[in-house]
């Protein structure tokens, strides 16, 4: 939907090479909770089967994928898998007749910024492996809630998903171009 803001929940997804954080937000998209933390499964996308039940299951309308740039704003091995990650959820997600669209938002210093709040709660940082996926994926939701209220649309790069039967645009995709 563009142009305008479309009340529903949104996840946040922190892609790491290990795991995947996973928060929420509520439908007025106010709150982001952590939701829970996947294994990440290259081979069969177990992850991503999890998360696109989650956004059935919440009637979610976007899915704020973190795309981690570096400090110059440059890709980085990590931006590409993340890049891939959310292309592959974005077609599971219309696979599975879920209206979620998938955004890649720049993440830099979301992962040290939930080691820190760890740090300052107290938690040791052995513990911090249970939960710091769960914590960058709320700071990642946070902060696309605030850059949407701001935008007063959704925030990010929408991830473009070829439409699997007969063209819904001009150009037989689903939402706008991811360039």
């Amino acid at each position: 939907m563009s142009g305008a803001l479309q009340r529903g929940v949104r996840l946040g997804v922190d892609v790491g090479k290990a795991r995947v954080g996973l928060a929420a937000s509520d439908p007025d998209g106010i709150l982001a909770t952590p939701v829970k933390t996947l294994r990440r499964d290259l081979k069969k996308g177990f992850d991503r089967r999890l998360i696109v039940r989650e956004a059935l299951e919440r009637a979610a309308v976007v899915v704020y994928v973190g795309y981690p740039v570096n400090m110059q704003g440059r890709s980085t091995e990590s931006t590409e898998d993340a890049h891939r990650y959310a292309q592959d959820l974005a077609a599971e997600l219309l696979a599975a007749g879920s209206p979620a669209r998938v955004h890649l938002v720049d993440e830099r210093l979301s992962t040290v910024t939930a080691h820190r709040q760890l740090h300052e709660a107290g938690r040791g940082s052995r513990t911090h492996r249970e939960v710091v996926d769960q914590v960058a994926a709320v700071q990642i939701l946070e902060q696309a809630l605030n850059m949407q209220q701001s935008l007063q649309r959704d925030a990010g790069r929408p991830v473009l998903v070829p439409a699997p039967e007969g063209p819904e645009g001009e150009d037989g995709t689903r939402g706008r171009p991811d360039s």
